[in-house]
């Protein structure tokens, strides 16, 4: 049986931004990315500080990989609708934090923005989705490229790799069936768990250092109160949900009853209304019984 292993964000929070923790985090963005990713540092900014709302439902990471390009990861645990503004306002961020005043646009920075969410962000089948900028031709769909002379000064391909690129991770939509190396790590963010057979990078020091029985005490405390607490979000959100659900039960039947009523009144048999409504004539009656002489 798979041991239990602390959570991708907690451990991010406390542990990954540790260089000797770097490995865990390459493997992870080189499997995300396909290509070999080394980290340089680690990143603080503006867009990253931890506030006292953000405690416990987002947790992020700015990294600086080797190649000189920014990279977000970001953590989110709760819904929020205006949440790809969030990412949109993130990436920005870190461009505009990180070029000096005075700067030639060619030095703005290649942002990669990473989001694991632990709820169902947008409206899709997928649980992976990676964004690009593309300028395509209005009248034949013809990609707009770059020139010679800039493949050779700027050192891109094509004009998506200046852009930020988004990739989302959407941990509710993955039914646990691995295909790939990259499965193996969502597999992992989802469930705290890895399985003797992965061996996708990282995955192996992810299951030495991310052992939550090695945890020292006083961590182990503050990680059990973590959970709780994500218990707590989980369960609050649940009754709302249950709430909502019966408001809108609440406003349908209400609806249903006034649309009785004005049919009753305009001469509609019951065997009508029944036809209309979908109803029973037996609920028919009763409603109508209940309700003609408020």
């Amino acid at each position: 049986m798979a041991k239990k292993l602390i959570r991708f964000d907690w451990a991010m929070k406390k542990m990954l931004r540790h260089k000797a923790n770097f490995d865990i985090l390459e493997g992870f963005l080189s499997e995300l990315l396909s290509n070999e990713v080394r980290i340089k540092q680690i990143l603080d900014s503006e867009s990253n500080k931890e506030t006292e709302d953000d405690k416990f439902n987002r947790v992020d990471i700015l990294v600086e990989n080797e190649k000189g390009e920014l990279v977000i990861i970001e953590v989110q645990n709760t819904q929020e609708y205006d949440y790809f503004h969030r990412m949109l306002f993130g990436a920005s961020k870190a461009i505009t934090e990180h070029i000096k005043e005075g700067s030639a646009y060619a030095q703005v920075k290649k942002v990669i923005s990473v989001t694991i969410a632990y709820f169902d962000l947008g409206q899709g089948k997928d649980y992976v989705y990676h964004g690009t900028t593309v300028f395509k031709d209005i009248h034949k769909g013809d990609i707009l490229g770059l020139s010679d002379k800039q493949v050779e000064v700027y050192g891109k391909n094509n004009v998506r790799e200046i852009y930020p690129e988004y990739y989302i991770i959407k941990t509710g939509k993955f039914r646990n069936r691995v295909n790939d190396k990259l499965d193996e790590w969502i597999y992992f963010l989802k469930n705290a768990e890895i399985k003797p057979s992965f061996s996708a990078k990282g995955l192996k020091e992810a299951n030495e250092k991310l052992d939550a029985m090695k945890l020292p005490e006083k961590e182990r405390v503050a990680y059990d109160k973590y959970l709780l607490h994500l218990m707590s979000i989980a369960s609050r959100n649940h009754t709302i949900e249950i709430e909502a659900k019966e408001i809108i039960k609440k406003a349908k039947e209400e609806r249903d009853i006034e649309l009785i009523l004005r049919m009753d009144k305009e001469g509609f048999t019951i065997p009508q209304i029944a036809r209309v409504t979908q109803k029973s004539e037996d609920e028919i009656k009763k409603i109508l019984n209940e309700h003609r002489n408020v």
